[in-house]
């Protein structure tokens, strides 16, 4: 009995036990987790607030560059007496480029000494000297690009708000210091702008330099603070200087804080946000508070644990699915964005070529016109006309649709065959120097394309050395393409083409291939040449890289499949085909009516016989009824129904013994297929140049029917 009770009395101690521990149990391992969650909340939370600041800030610096580059141009070439006899206009200037952005507190144009020409604050402008202003003399002595400076007082009689500035240097045409275009910005714009973003308790942004001076600051100092670098934030940033996220008390005021930091572009600048610890905790408290509530009894605990996390799971599935939502419709808007830069820039390129056309057609128009000055006009139409061949060319080279001609030749031998060229178009101060291999390396590409290309890269690298210095073009035999995972049979022909000029920052490397994308000032390159040479590697099966320093000059290194020495051909005879046409009877196949009424009466003008039909059904019976009565077949490629590569399988699969010779000016089909063996004529092309083809074509049919001239 004794035995019995004492055994009930220690299990129910057990079960008071068990009853206090298990919710115990269960409340620590849900506190834990709890807090895990609230942690990686906040921590998401930071990184989100972060986005918004970095991109605040890299807006705004972007813009001031743009402005202080405008302002630059402005002024470039003009002495000082001139801008001072300008300062109420250029004061007028200045004074509406401050109002307009909320981030400026004033503009200003210093000359060498540190005075001011002009500013957007009084005019005329005080006789002060600034030339102990941080923003002024760093840049005396060297060329150092933007300079973002600490805070400052102003200057009397100037008052108002504490500004730091950001400042470029003013060059002559030399290259010596002649002053300096600054603009003052307000620390206070940002911490309004953090103050609006940062509404939760505890929350803390921060805007500073590389070098610790903090520039703006929430919530806001009442004194300047620079941060040590080898203090404990100097020394994570210093671990992981791009981006990072840290738990560190803050310098300024000792408080403890989550804190993620991200550095701006290519700015020496950080952003910051974060929370304090103590609000992140706070926020764990409450939740834990909560299942002290509704919690105690051990199923209640288990079933609030479920439904929290149920409704964790379903706010992170909502939040992931918002982050795609987001993340496609950027994708999208960069996807327009760089269509935009493209088509922009088709369109401003192609509308100066029909400009000169269209200039040089009105004044061919104007009566009792010299010789010298109609042939002038009708030269530019025929070089306006090349240069926009070569433009479509080029888009068509970035894009891999263009219709390559491979062949089979030497790269080496076709690089020394350039040399002469390449000095005339690089200049006499640019050193030159070849290194090429004793042993034939050879590519199946289009030579064409492969001279162009190369002629590209040489001009890119010129324009990187200012016309002056060293370019070495190297030609070598490679197992594989760096970085890459193309392969090729017998490895690749690598050549590289080196130059000793201002180099690349590496925050442009990504994006020198784009279509339209130029360092160069306004007016000195449309941004495709380097796009010719990606589009032109990737669709011969190769690669194209390049590697760069600033200040030690760079390296692109074109990549071409090599092909063994079986497949060079034979060298044949120049051709000679005269351009007469010598009463050779062509059948012409083009829906355009102008075009085809302009080709008809060209040939006709050489002595062609010419039959127009406008369709290539219509020419396929004309050549079922009587093919002997033509001697080359001349068809557009791009017609409605049957095309002309259609046209030109059906004439080859009926035996029909014509020649054919096709034109275009893109066809999708012939590139991704090729012209299939037949003649290729590109638009635009001259008279004289289809003549020769279409004379060629039928000479060659006569030599296979025996009757050869």
């Amino acid at each position: 009995m004794h035995g019995a009770q004492r055994n009930s009395l220690r299990l129910l101690q057990w079960m008071m036990a068990a009853s206090l521990a298990l919710p115990i149990a269960l409340f620590v391992i849900a506190s834990t987790i709890s807090y895990n969650s609230t942690r990686d909340i906040a921590d998401r939370e930071i990184q989100r607030t972060l986005d918004v600041a970095h991109e605040h800030a890299l807006k705004v610096f972007e813009t001031i560059d743009r402005s202080l580059s405008e302002l630059n141009e402005v002024v470039r070439g003009l002495p000082d007496e001139v801008i001072r006899a300008r300062e109420p206009a250029l004061h007028r200037r200045l004074k509406r480029l401050a109002d307009s952005l909320p981030q400026l507190k004033s503009a200003w144009i210093f000359d060498a000494d540190g005075k001011a020409l002009v500013n957007s604050l009084a005019s005329p402008p005080p006789e002060l000297g600034f030339a102990d202003r941080d923003y002024f003399y760093v840049h005396v002595d060297q060329s150092i690009g933007s300079f973002i400076g600490t805070p400052l007082t102003p200057r009397p009689p100037y008052q108002g708000a504490r500004f730091f500035g950001v400042s470029r240097r003013r060059d002559s045409d030399d290259g010596r210091f002649i002053g300096v275009i600054q603009a003052s910005v307000l620390p206070e714009y940002f911490e309004s702008f953090y103050a609006r973003i940062g509404s939760d308790p505890g929350s803390f942004f921060a805007m500073g330099r590389t070098d610790g001076v903090m520039l703006a600051h929430f919530p806001r100092l009442d004194r300047d603070l620079r941060l040590d670098p080898s203090g404990p934030v100097g020394r994570e940033i210093a671990a992981h200087p791009a981006q990072g996220l840290m738990t560190i008390a803050w310098p300024s005021d000792g408080i403890e804080r989550r804190i993620g930091y991200r550095r701006v572009a290519e700015y020496p600048i950080y952003v910051s946000a974060g929370l304090e610890t103590s609000a992140i905790r706070a926020r764990w408290y409450a939740t834990i508070g909560q299942h002290l509530v509704f919690g105690v009894p051990a199923t209640a605990l288990l079933f609030l644990l479920l439904a929290f996390a149920f409704r964790r799971t379903q706010h992170l599935q909502a939040e992931a699915a918002k982050r795609r939502e987001a993340e496609e419709a950027l994708k999208h808007s960069q996807r327009l964005e760089a269509l935009g830069q493209l088509t922009g820039g088709v369109a401003h390129d192609f509308n100066n070529l029909l400009t000169v056309i269209r200039a040089s057609v009105d004044l061919l128009n104007r009566p009792q016109l010299t010789e010298e000055r109609r042939q002038r006009y009708i030269t530019a139409i025929a070089d306006a006309v090349a240069r926009a061949a070569r433009l479509t060319s080029q888009l068509l080279a970035f894009a891999r649709r263009q219709t390559l001609k491979p062949e089979v030749f030497d790269v080496g031998e076709r690089i020394q065959s350039l040399h002469d060229m390449l000095a005339t178009l690089l200049g006499p101060a640019i050193e030159i120097k070849m290194r090429l291999p004793a042993e034939p390396c050879l590519v199946n590409a289009d030579a064409s394309q492969f001279e162009t290309a190369l002629i590209n890269m040489a001009t890119n690298a010129r324009d990187a050395m200012q016309g002056k210095g060293r370019i070495s073009f190297t030609v070598e035999a490679a197992a594989s393409v760096p970085g890459s995972h193309i392969s090729g049979d017998l490895g690749f022909v690598a050549v590289t083409v080196s130059d000793t000029g201002v180099g690349i920052p590496a925050a442009r490397l990504g994006r020198v291939f784009e279509p339209f994308f130029t360092t160069k000032q306004v007016g000195h390159g449309t941004g495709l040449g380097l796009s010719q040479v990606f589009g032109f590697a990737r669709q011969s099966g190769g690669e194209v890289t390049v590697a760069s320093e600033v200040g030690q000059g760079s390296t692109f290194s074109l990549f071409l499949p090599r092909v063994p020495a079986e497949l060079l051909p034979r060298r044949q005879a120049p051709d000679t085909a005269p351009a007469a046409g010598s009463g050779m009877s062509v059948l012409l196949v083009e829906d355009n009516i102008e075009l085809a009424n302009f080709a008809a009466d060209g040939l006709t003008e050489l002595g062609y016989s010419i039959t127009l039909v406008d369709n290539a059904a219509d020419a396929l019976a004309e050549l079922v009824v009587d093919a002997d009565r033509f001697d080359v077949v001349f068809s557009d490629v791009v017609m409605p129904g049957m095309t002309g590569l259609d046209l030109a399988r059906a004439i080859r699969d009926r035996s029909i013994g014509v020649p054919v010779v096709l034109t275009t000016g893109y066809s999708q089909a012939l590139s991704q297929e090729g012209s299939l063996g037949f003649d290729l004529v590109q638009k635009p092309y001259s008279i004289e140049e289809l003549s020769q083809v279409l004379h060629r074509a039928a000479r060659l049919r006569r030599v296979r029917d025996g009757a050869a001239e």
